[in-house]
């Protein structure tokens, strides 16, 4: 199941992202190239295959793998609280 991805979660990843978009997109590039090489190539794929702005395209799933990513770690965190 996917975690619920808060509010302040999202307002905090979208001002990052939005602060300077091509460098965040370009350091998401790296990141997962070292820690998930898989989804990076499928979404640089599928960016590539679109109709639509490539860019564009892999700033959308870049920027919701960070988002499940950083509320999955939120939820992690709060598990590891209760117990």
């Amino acid at each position: 199941m996917l975690p619920i991805i808060s509010e302040e979660t999202a307002s905090k990843v979208f001002g990052e992202i939005f602060q300077d978009m091509p460098a965040w997109r370009k350091k998401m590039i790296h990141y997962l190239k070292e820690e998930n090489p898989e989804i990076n190539t499928a979404i640089i794929e599928a960016a590539n295959k679109t109709e639509l702005d490539p860019k564009a395209v892999a700033l959308g799933a870049y920027m919701t793998y960070s988002l499940i990513e950083i509320a999955m770690k939120e939820d992690d965190a709060m598990i590891a609280y209760n117990e």
